[in-house]
């Protein structure tokens, strides 16, 4: 489809639908094995666990969470897709190797009990539960490479395909571990994540050979793409991953040193989860984005998708957040017990915007991508990781808040002034 001709809704709906899908069925993965680990023995210090071990493979794959935006950006001939399938590799062996660091106990105990000061029996339970999540990182960058290829080739169904594989996986193998075996809730929890994804990596690279081939029966047209022009595109990207995962240990940190810190630590990941299945058409939005832009026609229709996308997500999550059903997700469906079910609400109920931030978010991101402006990114980041952490720790030091509730006003306040400064970043583009 040239840049140059017009986009329907309709069009773009089609587009953005599947990978929709994929990010709505991973959003189903925290809710599901929070709800399996809550229904498991000694279901506070698990959940602590396990969100405490699935923050640090986030940070640690950050660096490469960024790779389908760059290959659905640079990948146009066969010289980019090997240039950039090496640059791939390379970032996994990478991370792989950080999180072997980490992993020696040493590393580890500082790590998690001098700095996150998580009590030692949770912290035994996160060390072995991040030694399971080891294949998770290598695995994410092997996939989104494939998957960047399957959306440039505009086969974003393929994509949803291999979610399905991965949350089928994830479920066969938590209700296996959880029913055959006596592990610890945190232990199935990562198992079952590790199997998922390692599942989607293999079917997104089967989904794409067709793909693969023809991309690599295009000869290069005009310069080549450089390992130094990649570096300087992905750079910036990686740099806004690792910000944005990088500080979920940091949050991890302020909510153990917060008013009722074990119940923070373990109410997180569940409202977080349910925040996240709101926010997921938003995720979807930045590679239909970076694909389908063009020409100012193109520019309008994609920014009215994007209003209609912001209002009908947030408002989902506001009559969500503010009716019995937030009650039912939170004891019912998630298996909090009402202690947990109680401190859970208020987090919840301050996080409603965030789905429509994220759709703006994605769109903003989307045109500097397509413009292969990355840099501005980095730094919108950087200010929502700045706003975050202070209006978090102000909340904990100065007035004493329940760290869940002062985590979701920091993440809230971080992202209104990440939108704001690329407001200001994509007002200075002109459209192709």
């Amino acid at each position: 489809m040239p840049a140059s001709e017009g986009l329907t809704q309709r069009q773009i709906a089609r587009f953005w639908a599947p990978l929709a899908a994929t990010w709505l069925m991973m959003a189903v993965e925290g809710p599901f094995l929070a709800a399996v680990i809550a229904r498991l023995g000694n279901a506070t210090f698990n959940l602590a666990a396990f969100g405490v071990a699935f923050s640090f493979a986030m940070l640690i794959e950050a660096p490469i969470i960024m790779m389908m935006s760059a290959a659905v950006a640079l990948v146009g001939d066969s010289q980019s897709f090997l240039l950039l399938r090496r640059f791939t590799y390379l970032l996994n062996a990478a991370i792989t190797l950080v999180m072997l660091v980490l992993l020696a106990p040493p590393v580890f105990r500082f790590v998690v009990e001098r700095l996150v000061g998580l009590p030692h029996e949770v912290a035994r339970l996160t060390h072995v539960a991040t030694a399971i999540l080891l294949p998770w990182p290598a695995a994410i960058g092997f996939r989104r490479f494939y998957q960047g290829v399957l959306i440039r080739a505009h086969l974003t169904r393929r994509v949803a395909y291999g979610t399905v594989v991965r949350v089928s996986s994830m479920a066969l193998a938590a209700v296996a571990l959880s029913q055959l075996t006596a592990l610890p809730g945190a232990y199935v929890g990562a198992a079952a994540l590790a199997a998922g994804v390692t599942a989607e990596a293999g079917a997104s690279r089967w989904m794409a050979r067709g793909a693969v081939r023809a991309v690599r029966a295009v000869p290069a047209v005009g310069a080549p793409l450089t390992t130094a022009a990649i570096v300087r595109f992905y750079v910036p990207l990686a740099l806004t991953s690792v910000l944005t995962l990088g500080v979920n240990p940091v949050v991890t940190f302020l909510l153990g040193h917060s008013r009722s810190a074990l119940d923070s630590l373990a109410v997180w990941p569940v409202v977080t989860a349910l925040v996240f299945a709101f926010r997921s058409a938003g995720f979807a939005f930045q590679e239909v984005g970076v694909a389908l832009l063009g020409d100012e026609r193109r520019v309008r229709a994609l920014a009215r998708f994007a209003a209609t996308l912001a209002a009908v997500t947030a408002g989902a999550l506001v009559v969500v957040a503010f009716s019995p059903l937030a009650r039912v997700w939170l004891a019912t469906v998630s298996g909090l017990p009402p202690e947990l079910t109680r401190s859970g609400l208020w987090p919840l109920r301050i996080l409603c915007l965030m789905p429509a931030l994220e759709v703006l978010l994605s769109f903003q991101r989307s045109r500097l991508v397509h413009a292969r402006r990355t840099a501005p990114i980095s730094w919108a980041t950087a200010i929502e990781v700045g706003g975050l952490v202070a209006v978090t720790a102000t909340g904990i030091a100065a007035f004493d808040l329940v760290g869940a509730v002062a985590g979701a006003a920091g993440m809230l306040t971080g992202r209104v002034a990440a939108n704001t400064f690329l407001a200001r970043a994509t007002a200075r583009l002109r459209p192709a």
